[in-house]
């Protein structure tokens, strides 16, 4: 299923009335080990475990005609009325404004708010939005329900609240750091993405949104359901140079859950210099994201490329007590895409870092097909060893930046994956750059290349390859970053697929990433 066109298809409001009229004070055991929930987020918790109880009963649809039939260019052309945002011109730091239930997005969820102590929901009409060249399809009183949020925060200039996250669509949410433009997603759960079975796309219901105390963060609430799982989230949101978010997440299975993915991120890419095989296209990349970094419990650090393969592909990278992994953009220059308007080097990174210990399992990516760019292909998320059981309670907490790069957790990072023909027929060569960490930082914080620094030591290339034969592979500096290139060839022979991997030494220690390819013929 197209996940970018999907976002919508099982969307309602769950009629949930009369939120506890208590205060917010801290109490009782958290689902994250670092926090404590509030009364809001006990409520929703306690009609997490209620509705888990009940088989699913799918949100019913209402939606006047004239905004069903909208197609995409009509949708974009509805707007809120910015000067109707919650708690504009209050000077708190936040402002929220909401979409419309249209189009795709055919069923309202429920936003409450809470403040004071007290929560009340948000009625929605069509006052509160400027439906432009539809407006006499839409007359006042028309009910016009809301199909999710996003907030603004001055992360760009003191005096201007720019939107920095948006929460809409199935269980739908992405983010932007500061001087970002929107790009990859995530989700609160994946379930069945691969396998025989058919992907089931759980929904927020509900929301409740915080009064922010400070500044400097907002809360956010949400109440999950899907045929198989009910759950309680929140949300602890930062904006900034990085936006981070404390997720904290309880889940409720009304049946096993064999096939479940955890901090979901789907993306997209379509070609790149170490995978050029896409559509003919002026654009020497296009891609929101291009690497998928994970940082294990072995304290290893990995990079595989990201690929649009020819046929489905699954990749599990088997791991105890993950540290973090994520959907990451590393090519940060406008000469690596020369598109005047998608502007992918300003796409947003997403890293995962776990709270407390998810035992055993995998990150998985999931790789599909695309001739396109409008369509996410791009899939990753931990997969537990152990299901997911009907009746129990699951925990799972994380941090999640919208940031520029996985942290360098001072080794080389990947820079540059090439590949082109080998000097022998039937060979490929592979030509990879390593760039020193504050050649990175540049690189991620302004798209300037370092040409002044002094060479790098050489180091130690440690390669292999799961078939074929290797030629090199040769080490050179590269002044241009700085950092290291390394090159070498691959005759793979008669095998379909070879699983390549590369780390650089010093004296034994790995001194970079360990970089991960997976060729096909």
């Amino acid at each position: 299923m197209e996940r970018r066109t999907f976002l919508a298809s099982g969307l309602s409001a769950l009629a949930v009335i009369g939120a506890p009229q208590t205060g917010l004070a801290a109490a009782g055991s958290a689902s994250r080990s670092a926090s404590v929930p509030n009364a809001t987020a006990r409520y929703v918790l306690g009609l997490a475990r209620s509705l888990a109880r009940r088989p699913f009963a799918a949100p019913a649809e209402r939606l006047p005609a004239a905004l069903a039939n909208l197609d995409y260019d009509q949708y974009r052309q509805v707007s809120f009325r910015g000067e109707k945002a919650v708690w504009n011109k209050e000077d708190l730091g936040f402002e929220v404004q909401f979409f419309p239930s249209a189009y795709l997005y055919t069923m309202p969820v429920s936003i409450f708010l809470v403040e004071d102590g007290r929560s009340r929901r948000l009625r929605s009409d069509a006052s509160l939005f400027d439906f432009g060249p539809f407006a006499e399809n839409v007359p006042p009183g028309t009910p016009v329900g809301f199909s999710g949020f996003r907030i603004h925060a001055p992360i760009n200039r003191r005096d201007y609240y720019d939107e920095f996250l948006v929460f809409q669509g199935a269980s739908y949410f992405r983010g932007l750091g500061k001087g970002h433009r929107y790009g990859l997603s995530a989700r609160a759960l994946a379930l069945h993405t691969t396998g025989d079975e058919v992907e089931e796309f759980p929904i927020f219901r509900s929301f409740w949104i915080e009064r922010p105390a400070t500044s400097d963060a907002i809360t956010v609430h949400a109440l999950l359901d899907s045929p198989s799982v009910a759950g309680a989230f929140t949300f602890v949101i930062r904006p900034g140079r990085a936006t981070v978010m404390d997720v904290s997440s309880v889940l409720f299975p009304r049946q096993d859950l064999q096939n479940v993915g955890i901090a979901p991120l789907t993306s997209m890419f379509l070609k790149s210099a170490h995978d050029p095989d896409g559509p003919l296209d002026f654009r020497p990349s296009v891609h929101d994201s291009d690497g998928l970094a994970v940082w294990n419990g072995q304290d290893e650090r990995l990079w595989r490329p990201l690929l649009s393969p020819s046929t489905f592909q699954v990749s599990a990278f088997v791991d105890k007590g993950p540290r973090g992994f994520g959907l990451i953009q590393r090519e940060r220059r406008f000469d690596d895409y020369q598109d005047l308007e998608a502007f992918y080097e300003l796409r947003p990174s997403g890293w995962v870092t776990p709270v407390g210990d998810w035992g055993a399992g995998s990150v998985e990516l999931v790789e599909i097909p695309t001739d396109t760019e409008y369509v996410d292909n791009i899939v990753a998320y931990w997969k537990p060893d152990s299901p997911l059981r009907a009746g129990r309670s699951y925990n799972f907490a994380y941090q999640l930046a919208w940031c520029a790069d996985a942290p360098a957790l001072g080794r080389m990072q990947v820079r540059d994956t090439r590949i082109g023909a080998g000097a022998r027929p039937g060979t490929v060569r592979f030509v990879v750059d390593f760039a020193e960490n504050r050649a990175r930082e540049r690189i991620a914080d302004s798209a300037v290349i370092l040409s002044d620094a002094p060479p790098v030591a050489l180091v130690d290339p440690d390669l292999s390859a799961s078939a074929g034969t290797l030629s090199g592979p040769f080490v050179q500096p590269n002044p241009h970053m700085p950092g290291t290139r390394v090159v070498f060839e691959l005759d793979p022979g008669q095998e379909p697929v070879v699983e390549l991997r590369l780390t650089l030494r010093d004296q034994g220690e790995p001194v970079s990433e360990t970089w991960l390819y997976r060729w096909c013929a």
